[in-house]
C-alpha cells in the first residue's frame, strides 16, 4: 500500500462507513495479489522444466523466485515514494500490464539471462501492487470490517499458491511450462479490464504529505510483527521453492501436483477462517498458524519417508500457511499504519528472496532433507516472539475491533 496516503478513494469509491462490503473491487484486488504470487512461485511447481529447457541446474532455476523477490524487496520503499502522487489506478494496470509482458517473454524465451531479466521487471511491478492493495482494502471497508476486507484482497495470495501453482503443476506436466505461462498472461489480460470496469480510481498522496517510513520501527509492536515476518516468509519459502525436489529425495516427485493440491485445499480452509475471525482473534490465530507450520516442519524432518505423514504435513503447513498473509498484514497496519506496511512489502519480499537464495544453498550443501530442520530452527523463535508479544504486536483485543 502507498505510505501515509492521505487521500486514496476519490468521491466515486463507496463511502468508508457503507455497512456492506465492496466485494466486486475487493475481488478485482485479490485477483491482483493472485498475480503478482502466480508469477513469482510458479517456476516452484515445474522447476525441474524449466531447469532442463534452459539448460541449468535446479538451484540456479529457483534463483527465478529469488531475483522477483529481490526486486519486490529493493523496490517496495522507493517505487512507493516515487508514485506516491500518482493515479491509484493507473499505476494498478502498468503493473498488471507489467506481469502480461513479463509472462509472455518467460514462455516464449530460450534464454536464461533474458527471462531472469523480465523475472525481475515482474518484481518491480509487484513491488506497486503491493504498494496499493491493503490501502485500497482498509478504505473500502467500515472500521470494523477492515480486517475482513484485508483478508478478502489478501487471500489472491494463498489461494495463489494453494490453488494456482498446484493447478499450473498439473497443467505443465501435461501442456508444458510454457503453455502454462501463456496462460497466465490471458489471466492478466482479462484482469486489466476488471479492474478498468471496477476498481475505483483514487487520487494519489498530496505533495509534503509523507512521514518518513524508517520512524515506523520505533513504533510498539512494529519490530516485532516484522521479525515473525521476516522468518516466518524464509522459512516458508526455503521449502516451497524446492518442494518438488524435496518430494524428489523421498521418491515422491511423480505426486508433487497430489501435494500440492492437499496444502492448497488446507489453504483454502484457513484463509475462510482467518477471514470469519480475524476481527476478533487475530493472537490466537497467529498462535496457531504458528505452531501449526512448526509440528509441520517436525513431522517433514523426521518421518518424510512416510507417505501419510508428508501428506498429514502438508495439511498442518497448509491450515498454518492460509491466514498469515491477513494476520501479519493485519497486525503490522494495526501497529505502524501504511509505514509499516511499506516496511512489511519490503520485509517479506526480502526474506522471501532470502529462502530462495539459502534454500539453494542448503541443496547444494547439504542436500533437499535438511530444509525441514531449517524450518524448525526458524519458526521456534516465530511462536515465541508471538507469544511474547502479547501488548502491541499481536494483542488480545485488536483496535478498533468490534
Amino acid at each position: 500500500m502507498s505510505t501515509s496516503q492521505t487521500e486514496l478513494l476519490s468521491t466515486s469509491a463507496p463511502a468508508a462507513d457503507n455497512r456492506k462490503l465492496p466485494l466486486s473491487p475487493l475481488l478485482a484486488l485479490a485477483t491482483a495479489a493472485f498475480m503478482g504470487i502466480l508469477t513469482e512461485a510458479l517456476p516452484a511447481g515445474v522447476l525441474p522444466e524449466m531447469a532442463r529447457d534452459l539448460s541449468v541446474s535446479e538451484s540456479a532455476m529457483g534463483q527465478a523466485l529469488t531475483v522477483y523477490a529481490i526486486a519486490t524487496g529493493v523496490a517496495a520503499i522507493p517505487l512507493s515514494v516515487t508514485t506516491a502522487a500518482w493515479r491509484r489506478k493507473r499505476l494498478l494496470l502498468l503493473a498488471v500490464t507489467a506481469f502480461a509482458v513479463a509472462n509472455t517473454v518467460t514462455a516464449l524465451s530460450s534464454s536464461y539471462p533474458l527471462t531472469m531479466a523480465f523475472r525481475l521487471i515482474a518484481g518491480v511491478a509487484a513491488a506497486a501492487v503491493w504498494a496499493e492493495l491493503v490501502g485500497y482494502a482498509r478504505r473500502l471497508a467500515p472500521p470494523h470490517l477492515q480486517g475482513r476486507a484485508i483478508a478478502i484482497t489478501m487471500a489472491g495470495v494463498p489461494l495463489a499458491l494453494s490453488l494456482g501453482i498446484p493447478l499450473g503443476t498439473f497443467l505443465g506436466g501435461l501442456f508444458g511450462w510454457r503453455l502454462t505461462f501463456g496462460l497466465v498472461t490471458l489471466v492478466s489480460v482479462a484482469l486489466l479490464g476488471w479492474i478498468t470496469m471496477s476498481v475505483p480510481d483514487a487520487p494519489g498522496q498530496r505533495p509534503g504529505a509523507r512521514e518518513p517510513i524508517l520512524k515506523a520501527l520505533s513504533l510498539p509492536g512494529v519490530a516485532a510483527v516484522l521479525f515473525v515476518v521476516a522468518a516466518y516468509v524464509l522459512a516458508h519459502n526455503i521449502l516451497y521453492t524446492y518442494i518438488a525436489t524435496f518430494l524428489d529425495a523421498y521418491d515422491m516427485g511423480g505426486s508433487r501436483d497430489i501435494v500440492l493440491l492437499v496444502f492448497g485445499i488446507a489453504s483454502v480452509v484457513s484463509i475462510w477462517i482467518t477471514g470469519a475471525l480475524v476481527d476478533r482473534k487475530l493472537r490466537q490465530l497467529t498462535i496457531v498458524s504458528s505452531a501449526l507450520f512448526l509440528v509441520a516442519s517436525v513431522l517433514l524432518a523426521v518421518l518424510a519417508d512416510n507417505m501419510v505423514v508428508v501428506y498429514a504435513a502438508m495439511v498442518l503447513w497448509g491450515l498454518g500457511w492460509g491466514g498469515v498473509t491477513t494476520l501479519l498484514q493485519t497486525a503490522v497496519t494495526d501497529a505502524g499504519g501504511d509505514r509499516g506496511q511499506a516496511l512489511l512489502v519490503t520485509t517479506w519480499n526480502s526474506f522471501m528472496a532470502g529462502g530462495g537464495a539459502a534454500g539453494g544453498i542448503l541443496l547444494d550443501g547439504l542436500g533437499p532433507k535438511s530444509f525441514p530442520w531449517s524450518v524448525l530452527a526458524l519458526m521456534a523463535p516465530v511462536l515465541i516472539v508471538v507469544v511474547a508479544a502479547r501488548k502491541h504486536a499481536f494483542p488480545s483485543v485488536r483496535p478498533g475491533a468490534e
